[in-house]
């Protein structure tokens, strides 16, 4: 079929298995190597904060294993179906196909809802730090994940529930996806489109608040001495965040459009194509989640390192960090605080203890070792 041929009929599910076979073996190679070591490196995440009685206390990091959750189930739905369909040809009938699809939409709309949770928790921090654990208690968490979820899964199975496209396979049904109404798909990314632009609002706001934050320090206490060697906090937090969103938006944006476009109109081969590509794109971002979220967590990563003390010294091997109990309570400070940041976040110059803002300008008491 000629690249410029638009589908318009399809009698089985063999028109939207369109890629060649180097394209086979490119996006085949992406998803063997991205999907076992994001399941790993999440597996991880959700192992260390399930096993530390100190972190499953916190509503920052009940967050972050939600949205280690949602990449756990990203990799394995979406590598399995996506390797099944397009690299083993797999025709299912509109039933499991739907459901597989639904596996999929879930765990990337939690992965997406669990962001924009992660960035309200650190704007919470910022701009409520006197009140944050009274705002912010883990009962509310915990009922935001259950809103959060429960959300989640009535969208995504609404197709596996009846909403699907009234003529199979025919115009003008998705060219993305079988069985899938326009009217379900433009609902979809408008709702994914609404929460990254709130993601976006959100960390924003953290950066406007921290540079305002800085300049105020810098006008109290006079511009930093030879000695002082460091970053500015604003720069190294800006920096962490445009790489936050830049890796974000990047793997999101051509998925999205994609979709935007199926809406409107027909899609060629080459586009479908193009899209199957792009949509290995959500895969990466969830590999590479953990190591913005949590891994860069000086709490996670000491929770982690006892962890492996523990398994090590149970296992009769010499390590240099003494094993604990798995649910032993780590120092991490008060029960309730948002510590589940990078050294180079917003959140190392405002603990969230009882000064607020304002407060500590007016003090001068900012924390600006925090290394």
């Amino acid at each position: 079929v000629p690249v410029s041929t638009v589908n318009r009929s399809c009698a089985d599910l063999k028109c939207y298995m369109v890629l060649f076979e180097v394209e086979k073996t490119a996006i085949g190679s992406i998803c063997f190597l991205a999907g076992p070591f994001t399941f790993l490196e999440n597996a991880l995440v959700l192992g260390v904060i399930a096993a530390t009685a100190a972190l499953r206390q916190r509503p920052s990091y009940l967050f972050i294993g939600s949205l280690a959750l949602a990449d756990v189930f990203a990799s394995c739905f979406f590598t399995t179906s996506f390797l099944d369909f397009h690299l083993f040809h797999r025709l299912d009938g509109p039933i499991a196909y739907l459901f597989k699809l639904g596996g999929v939409t879930m765990a990337f709309t939690g992965s997406v809802g669990s962001l924009l949770l992660t960035a309200l928790d650190r704007y919470l921090c910022i701009h409520q730090a006197s009140s944050y654990k009274v705002v912010l208690t883990r009962r509310r968490a915990l009922l935001a994940l259950l809103a959060l979820w429960s959300a989640t899964i009535l969208i995504s199975f609404l197709p596996l529930m009846g909403w699907r496209c009234p003529t199979g396979l025919s115009p003008p049904c998705s060219r993305l996806f079988p069985y899938i109404d326009h009217r379900y798909l433009a609902c979809w990314v408008s709702f994914i489109l609404v929460l990254l632009s709130l993601i976006l609002s959100a960390y924003a706001l953290i950066l406007w608040r921290a540079n305002r934050h800085e300049s105020s320090m810098t006008g109290l206490q006079g511009a930093p001495t030879g000695g002082q060697a460091r970053m500015r906090l604003d720069i190294r937090l800006a920096r962490t965040l445009g790489l936050i969103l830049l890796i974000m938006v990047g793997c999101w944006l051509p998925t999205l459009s994609f979709m935007l476009a199926d809406v409107s109109v027909q899609l060629t081969h080459a586009q479908q194509r193009a899209f199957a590509f792009c949509s290995t794109m959500c895969l990466v971002n969830s590999a590479v989640n953990p190591l913005l979220y949590a891994l860069r967590c000086r709490e996670l990563r000491v929770a982690l390192m006892r962890l492996l003390g523990g398994l090590s010294e149970g296992l009769g091997c010499c390590q240099r960090h003494v094993g604990v109990d798995s649910t032993t309570t780590l120092p991490l400070g008060e029960g309730n605080s948002c510590s589940a940041h990078s050294e180079s976040e917003a959140p190392r110059l405002v603990s969230c203890r009882p000064n607020t803002v304002s407060e500590m300008v007016g003090k001068q008491q900012l924390d600006m070792t925090g290394k």
